[in-house]
């Protein structure tokens, strides 16, 4: 599979984030790139992702959604779990590098309007007063919060403060 985009590497993520138990519909795989990412990706880079990752074996639609096939799922189990998801995006991109599919499969082809409805209804959710746990929870100020305890002033050594 050569060359590598960012961007197979943010979909091959976020389709791992999204489809942990039932295969994936786009609207959650593009949530799950909106959190991973901060932002989404364009229409046309999407849809290019989506065809190369199915051509190469890793991405599968079934039942009307996305899942991964068992290839990328070893190669996703093999990533470390507790690092920084820059690391995580190059560990997957070197092991995309090195993979290459025996045989070809059939591609996603998947419309503009289909990427544009998901896209659109992703931001429709986000704007809706509903939780959607695919989002981040916001951050807490620790600005004013001190860890520990209050650190006080010495004493003076004749007792007196």
């Amino acid at each position: 599979m050569h060359p590598v985009h960012d961007v197979d590497v943010l979909i091959l993520m976020a389709t791992t984030l999204s489809s942990k138990r039932r295969p994936a519909e786009l609207v959650e795989i593009v949530a799950a790139a909106d959190l991973l990412q901060g932002f989404i990706p364009f229409i046309e880079k999407l849809g290019e992702a989506i065809e190369r990752l199915s051509t190469s074996g890793l991405i599968s639609a079934t039942e009307g959604g996305f899942t991964l096939t068992p290839i990328a799922q070893k190669i996703m189990a093999k990533q470390p779990k507790k690092t920084v998801a820059e690391e995580v995006a190059i560990a997957i991109k070197c092991d995309l590098a090195a993979y290459h599919p025996r045989e070809e499969y059939p591609a996603i082809l998947l419309t503009e309007e289909q990427l544009s409805a998901a896209i659109h209804a992703h931001k429709t959710s986000r704007k809706a007063s509903g939780k959607n746990l695919l989002m981040p929870k916001p951050k807490v100020d620790r600005h004013f919060k001190v860890e520990g305890r209050w650190r006080r002033a010495s004493a003076t050594r004749d007792g007196k403060p």
